[in-house]
C-alpha cells in the first residue's frame, strides 16, 4: 500500500488536483487489488487478439493484394465485437457435427441457429457471468492451445493441399483497390484496446514495466500466429479465398474438419472476454460502476441475448468482419489513442510525435470512412454453406483439371 501511496499522491492544493486528474483512473485501477499474475493477463489480452477476426486475415490478403497485405498486416499490428463471434461458432461447429455418420445437411438438432443457442446457453452465458476477469485466465490458455493446433493444421494444408487448386488471376499483384477494406479486417483482428483497463486492473501488480511485458509478449505472439496463419491459408486458396477461411475447406476434410472444432471452441472461450467489456461499459454509464449481484446476472444476460439474437439473424461473417474493422476497430486502433495524444500533449505541433499522431489519426478517418462506403458499395458475396468447386473433383484429376474462376463459383 505504501508503494500506491507513493504512485498515486494524494492532491495538496487545487493546482496539483488539476494536474494529476489525468492518472486518476490508473490510480483507481491500482487501489483495486487484482488476482491475475503476468501469465494469467498475457493469456488473456493473447485470447482478446486472437478472436474471430483471425479466421478473415486471409481474406484480408486476397482483398489488399498479398505483397501490400503482408506489409499492411504488419503496419496495424505496430499500430496496436461479439456478433462475428457467434457467428463463426455456427458456421464451424455446423460443419463440424455434420460430419457424424448418419447427420445430414437438413438435420434441424445440428443446425446453425441450434448450435449458436446450445453454446451459448451452455459455455458462453456461464463463462460471462464471472465477475473477475482474472478467472478467464485458464480458460484464455486453453485458447492459446487451440489456436497453435489450428496454426499447424494451416500449416499442414498450405502443404498438401494449396496444389489442388488451380491458380486465379494475377494472386501475386502487390495491391488491389479493396485495400482500405482490408485494413479493416486487419484492425479489427489486432483489436485489443477495450479490454486493456480490465485486464490491466486484474494484474497483482499493476505497474507499468509490468504492462508493457504483457503487451508486447502478447501483441509479439498474436503478430507471429496471424501472419503464420493469413499466409498459408492464402497460400492455399489464393483467388477462391473467403472471409471465413474454413468455409474454402472441404466437408469431407476430416484436419480441417478437427480445425473447426478447435476454432469453434477458441471462439466460445474468447466471447465472454469481449462481453466484460460490453457489460463495465454499460455498468460506468447506467450504474456508476457500482452493480449488484442481481443486476450483473440481468445486465449479462440481455447483452448476450443481443449479440445472439443478430447472430441468428445474420449469418454472412466476411461483412460482419468489414463492418466491425471500419466502425469499431479502426476508431480504437487509430483515431481515438491519436486524438488523445494530441489533446493531453503539451509539446508545440511540429514536434514530430504530434505529426505522427496527427498523421495516424488522419489515416484512421480516411479508412473509416472510405471502407465504410466501399464496404457498402461493394460487399463482398457471401458462400456460406457452399462447398467449392474444386472439393467435387478426385485428388487425381484435381492437379490437372480446369477449375471455375472465383466468380464462377458465386454464382447459384
Amino acid at each position: 500500500m505504501e508503494e500506491l501511496r507513493q504512485e498515486c499522491p494524494l492532491p495538496t492544493d487545487a493546482r496539483q488536483e488539476e494536474t494529476d486528474e489525468r492518472t486518476n483512473l490508473i490510480c483507481k485501477l491500482r487501489h483495486k487489488q487484482g488476482t491475475s499474475n503476468l501469465s494469467s493477463a498475457t493469456f488473456n489480452v493473447i485470447n482478446s487478439i486472437i478472436g474471430s477476426g483471425m479466421i478473415g486475415l486471409p481474406y484480408s490478403l486476397k482483398q489488399a493484394g498479398f505483397p501490400l497485405g503482408i506489409m499492411l498486416l504488419l503496419g496495424v499490428a505496430y499500430i496496436t465485437a461479439m456478433i462475428s463471434y457467434n457467428i463463426v461458432t455456427g458456421d464451424t461447429l455446423t460443419k463440424v457435427f455434420q460430419r457424424i455418420p448418419g447427420v445430414d445437411q437438413d438435420n434441424f438438432f445440428f443446425g446453425r441457429h441450434v448450435i449458436i443457442l446450445c453454446a451459448t446457453i451452455i459455455f458462453t452465458l456461464p463463462l460471462s457471468l464471472y465477475q473477475n476477469i482474472s478467472k478467464l485466465g485458464k480458460v484464455s490458455f486453453i485458447s492459446l492451445i487451440l489456436t497453435v493446433i489450428i496454426l499447424v493444421v494451416g500449416i499442414i494444408r498450405a502443404i498438401t493441399f494449396s496444389g489442388h487448386v488451380s491458380q486465379t488471376e494475377n494472386p501475386w499483384v502487390f495491391a488491389r483497390p479493396n485495400a482500405i477494406q482490408a485494413i479493416g479486417v486487419m484492425s479489427f483482428a489486432f483489436i485489443c484496446h477495450h479490454n486493456s483497463f480490465l485486464i490491466y486492473g486484474s494484474l497483482k501488480e499493476p505497474t507499468l514495466s509490468n504492462w508493457t511485458r504483457v503487451t508486447h509478449v502478447s501483441v509479439s505472439f498474436a503478430v507471429f500466429v496471424s501472419l503464420v496463419f493469413a499466409t498459408c491459408g492464402y497460400l492455399t486458396f489464393k483467388g477462391y479465398t473467403e472471409g471465413d477461411i474454413f468455409e474454402n475447406y472441404c466437408r469431407n476434410d476430416d484436419l480441417a474438419t478437427f480445425g473447426r472444432f478447435c476454432y469453434g471452441i477458441t471462439v466460445i472461450l474468447t466471447f465472454p472476454l469481449e462481453c466484460f467489456v460490453t457489460r463495465e461499459v454499460i455498468a460506468n454509464m447506467l450504474f456508476s460502476g457500482n452493480l449488484t449481484t442481481f443486476y450483473h446476472i440481468i445486465l449479462t444476460i440481455i447483452v448476450v441475448a443481443v449479440a445472439t439474437s443478430i447472430s441468428l439473424v445474420y449469418d454472412c461473417l466476411g461483412i460482419v468482419l468489414e463492418l466491425n474493422g471500419v466502425l469499431s476497430a479502426t476508431p480504437l486502433v487509430f483515431i481515438l489513442p491519436a486524438a488523445c495524444y494530441l489533446k493531453l500533449s503539451e509539446e508545440r505541433w511540429s514536434h514530430s510525435d504530434n505529426l505522427l499522431s496527427g498523421l495516424i489519426l488522419t489515416i484512421g478517418v480516411l479508412v473509416m470512412v472510405v471502407g465504410f462506403i466501399m464496404t457498402v458499395l461493394h460487399p463482398q458475396e457471401c458462400s456460406h454453406g457452399k462447398e467449392m468447386p474444386y472439393c467435387f473433383l478426385g485428388n487425381s484429376s484435381l492437379i490437372n483439371s480446369t477449375i471455375p474462376s472465383p466468380q464462377q463459383n458465386h454464382q447459384p
